[in-house]
């Protein structure tokens, strides 16, 4: 039975997917290396937690219900007594190895690793621990408070008992799980995010105005946001990592990072976070 869960990275999504699990009445120990993002992180999920209220989407007694199931740490061992951990960390390899290492040695030996992961392999960060049988994919989509898909991804090890649990547990949450096989990218990202590469080639070969792309993919496809205003919202640095995991792992020149994406990159361009991306949010 699952009651108390970990969340490891206080970030965007960090704080979403502990938002949600705190909202559905489960125990949340959210941990990040900076108390000021913690702090950041309780104030977002105060503020969405509003925006539910002012919808309709929760009651008043919610608020305060949901913010008193949430206890933020900075020190990890705190995650020692979890039922369940998810990794939520930047979308780096090596960052993510290396807390899954500890996180095996921190956490209960029935406890369920899942990694937030958009696109790096289940089964290697599996293999950092000694349970890789209770280790899968739990990729939420942003704004996770907002967004009823859930990515379910097996590893090479992961149980049968692991899977199914991970899917009772999303669907507690009112998400809706897809299953994907482990490969790079998985469902969603596989396909979304090289479009979003190729919107900024069209950009770069000057084929059309940022506002024209964006136009052009709104209107012609019903898109809710063109793809530029959409890799604004998502990070730059994230979709250039994203495009780089799937580079690196199909070989497949087709998944080439467009060097405009590489260059904003450098440039600290990162889109809506920083103010600035292919549009001016200042």
């Amino acid at each position: 039975m699952i009651k108390t869960v970990g969340v490891v990275g206080a970030g965007q999504m960090g704080n979403g997917i502990s938002h949600v699990f705190a909202l559905h009445n489960y125990k949340v120990i959210m941990y990040d290396i900076s108390d000021a993002q913690l702090d950041k992180a309780l104030k977002t999920i105060e503020k969405n937690l509003g925006r539910q209220l002012k919808s309709g989407v929760i009651k008043e007694e919610q608020i305060k219900q949901t913010l008193d199931n949430i206890k933020p740490t900075t020190d990890l061992n705190d995650l020692a007594d979890v039922d369940f951990c998810v990794e939520a960390a930047p979308e780096n390899e090596e960052i993510k190895k290396d807390l899954f290492k500890k996180l095996d040695e921190i956490v209960k030996k029935d406890t369920i690793l899942a990694s937030n992961t958009s696109s790096i392999s289940i089964t290697m960060l599996s293999a950092q621990t000694n349970r890789p049988d209770k280790v899968i994919g739990m990729h939420f989509m942003n704004p996770v408070p907002v967004m009823k898909l859930v990515e379910v991804i097996r590893g090479l090890a992961t149980s049968e008992e692991t899977y199914n649990t991970v899917l009772e547990l999303a669907r507690s949450l009112e998400k809706d799980p897809a299953l994907a096989k482990d490969y790079p990218g998985f469902i969603v990202n596989r396909i979304l995010i090289p479009m979003i590469n190729e919107a900024i080639c069209v950009l770069y070969e000057g084929i059309a105005t940022k506002e024209d792309i964006d136009k052009g993919m709104k209107l012609g496809t019903n898109q809710p946001m063109g793809p530029l205003v959409l890799a604004d919202f998502i990070g730059l640095d994230t979709v250039l990592a994203i495009q780089n995991v799937l580079y690196e792992g199909f070989k497949d020149p087709k998944f080439r990072p467009c060097p405009l994406l590489v260059k904003m990159v450098e440039a600290g361009r990162l889109g809506r976070k920083v103010g600035k991306g292919f549009y001016d949010y200042t």
